[in-house]
């Protein structure tokens, strides 16, 4: 475990008074590998998932490479929701406190006028913003990118899974070639490593944590593996047994998390769905009484979830695996954040038994696998393809 201060990473004293203030102590494993190499000039392909660090990751360099006197636009992040914007935005405007860099977010769902007459105020440094609102403001002439000189895709992978590609690549029509860029993603299927090939320069260097050094060990982890006919009465138990003060659901598709939301309200449960389909407001009114208490159950896909800090969710639930061990990482890492406990329970069936060996085999957890299905049973011979002897197994009925 490196010993490194974030002054052996050659920061300015502004911003590291900055990091004093804001509570940071040491850098986490992401922020130590990227800081320098960012800081050097290079472009960056960054696998880090939330909860590790990454925005600090790139915001430390944004903040240190802008120069505040020249009040031109000089950083733009695109990030994929509006909640993502607002965060990332403070925390970069958090961190360049005391070198006083203005930063602004962009974003639809938000009065357009309100972000024009801040742009025409010509304070903007940093820009971070949504790809259908920062495309919005480029093609009404109100962004100007041309002296842009580090460009930040954040949450790559959920910006294709949400359809961004095309504004993406308009957007970075409007930028100058002599930038520099940093793509960062909690997964790195092959199509983001086609998208890493065709806007960074050849020479980019690839950063990964690894998922088995995400995975907090104070995430108690079971999977019951279970007949699709007990799925949902075996959800009801875990729920039932957990009382849980907040409880995430995952599910693989939107449609399953209404129809799931709604046959747990049924059975008396507080719980709403959150998806890609529902407004800005509605979105937001969802979030609110989550993250307040009022309501105890959250029913989510992927894209819905990811990016969302939200505190004090003790159980995280998949409703079936999802295809990747870095997902099922994920979506366990909502919980036991902070150093507090967490517990994530699975429910797959059979049919899914191929993402439950890839889980097993390559993250570095102990996870107890309890059979309940009727059909060909789970045995600890098909596990023992993992190198990791710490898991225990249990095949009951």
């Amino acid at each position: 475990m490196s010993n490194k201060t974030f002054k052996d990473l050659g920061i300015s004293q502004e911003t590291l008074k900055s990091l004093e203030d804001l509570g940071y102590s040491k850098p986490t494993e992401i922020q130590e590998k990227a800081i320098p190499a960012v800081l050097s000039g290079k472009d960056l392909v960054a696998q880090a998932q939330t909860g590790t660090g990454k925005t600090a990751a790139f915001g430390i360099p944004i903040v240190e490479s802008v120069n505040t006197k020249q009040k031109k636009i000089q950083a733009l992040v695109l990030v994929p929701t509006r909640e993502l914007a607002i965060q990332v935005a403070k925390e970069i405007k958090d961190l360049g406190k005391n070198k006083k860099v203005f930063v602004l977010s962009v974003y639809g769902g938000k009065s357009m006028k309100h972000q024009i007459d801040f742009l025409k105020k010509g304070n903007d440094v940093v820009i971070v913003g949504t790809p259908g609102r920062v495309k919005d403001l480029l093609e009404r002439g109100f962004l100007k990118l041309d002296n842009v000189k580090m460009f930040v895709l954040d949450e790559a992978d959920r910006m294709l899974e949400m359809g961004f590609i095309e504004d993406i690549e308009d957007i970075m029509s409007y930028l100058p070639e002599d930038r520099q860029n940093l793509l960062f993603s909690a997964t790195m299927p092959k199509e983001i490593l086609e998208l890493a090939q065709e806007f960074l320069n050849e020479d980019y260097q690839t950063i990964k944590v690894k998922p088995d050094e995400i995975t907090v060990e104070k995430i108690k982890q079971i999977i019951y593996r279970v007949d699709p006919k007990n799925k949902f009465n075996k959800l009801i138990e875990v729920l039932s047994q957990n009382q849980a003060e907040k409880t995430i659901i995952f599910t693989q598709t939107k449609l399953e998390a209404d129809q799931l939301s709604e046959d747990l309200s049924k059975e008396g449960f507080s719980v709403s769905a959150i998806h890609g389909d529902f407004s800005q407001k509605k979105r937001e009114t969802v979030l609110h009484n989550f993250r307040t208490g009022k309501l105890k159950i959250l029913v989510a896909t992927d894209v819905a979830a990811r990016g969302l800090d939200i505190k004090g969710v003790e159980l995280v639930i998949n409703y079936g695996l999802p295809k990747n061990a870095e997902s099922y990482v994920h979506r366990i890492g909502r919980t036991g954040r902070a150093g507090k406990e967490g517990t994530a329970i699975s429910i797959p069936t059979p049919s899914e038994d191929k993402y439950l060996q890839q889980i097993l085999q390559k993250t570095k957890a102990n996870i107890e696998v309890i059979n309940e299905a009727s059909e060909k049973k789970f045995t600890k011979k098909e596990t023992k393809k993992s190198s990791f002897n710490s898991r225990r197994i249990s095949s009951r009925r």
